[in-house]
């Protein structure tokens, strides 16, 4: 156990999981949609649902997803900045038994109208985890350099992938792939030792049945 796990990370509010966790939640949301968002509904799960204004993790939130520091004092009027924006927000109170307490379910829109499903945690000392994306069951910390690719469910696509992290001397450190039916759409999630570099995702972006490759550096 490190220093950071017993005092947390230096951040604005009273307590690591409910503020700096949560803007890095907000942070890893508005990454995964891949450009400025203009609507959002947060859906709040057990202490993040019962304690959100209290604990300023509303306030987080919001500022994660304006792409705010958990150390930035400009998160205390991360609302009223929001309301003087072009982004839209809504917070609901949702009950989720079986999910950890302190678990956000954005619902994202961005310019383009391009809209995504992001489910995460803040899991104590500052540290997140992302559980789902669009439905898809990923795990995804945002300490590593991470590739997000949605692709069709076809032979060799996974090792086409891993061929060019390899060809770039990228170790891959965690690897998940999951799909919602045989041969349909996919979605693949790589953590990465080394820095993943935006030639590495051009080249992953051109293989056939690739959907789309996403670039996400560590937070």
């Amino acid at each position: 156990m490190g220093v950071l796990d017993i005092i947390g990370p230096i951040m604005i509010g009273p307590s690591s999981s409910h503020t700096a966790g949560a803007a890095r939640l907000g942070n890893m949301a508005r990454t995964i949609l891949g450009e400025e968002p203009v609507r959002a509904t947060i859906q709040l799960y057990g202490s993040f649902a019962r304690t959100y204004k209290g604990h300023g993790t509303d306030k987080a939130l919001v500022a994660g997803l304006m792409g705010l520091s958990p150390e930035d004092p400009a998160i205390k009027t991360a609302l009223d900045r929001a309301a003087r924006s072009a982004l839209q927000v809504v917070f609901t109170r949702e009950d989720g038994q079986d999910c950890h307490p302190n678990t956000v379910k954005f619902l994202l829109e961005g310019e383009s109208g391009r809209k995504v499903a992001v489910t995460g945690a803040s899991t104590g000392g500052g540290r997140i985890v992302i559980s789902k994306i669009d439905g898809y069951e990923v795990e995804c910390t945002g300490e590593y350099y991470t590739l997000i690719a949605v692709y069709q469910d076809k032979p060799g696509i996974v090792a086409a992938v891993t061929q060019i992290l390899a060809q770039h001397e990228v170790n891959i450190a965690f690897m998940k792939v999951s799909r919602k039916q045989k041969g349909a759409q996919a979605l693949m999630i790589l953590e990465a030792d080394q820095p993943i570099t935006e030639d590495v995702i051009a080249a992953v972006d051109r293989l056939p049945a690739m959907e789309s490759a996403l670039l996400v550096k560590p937070l």
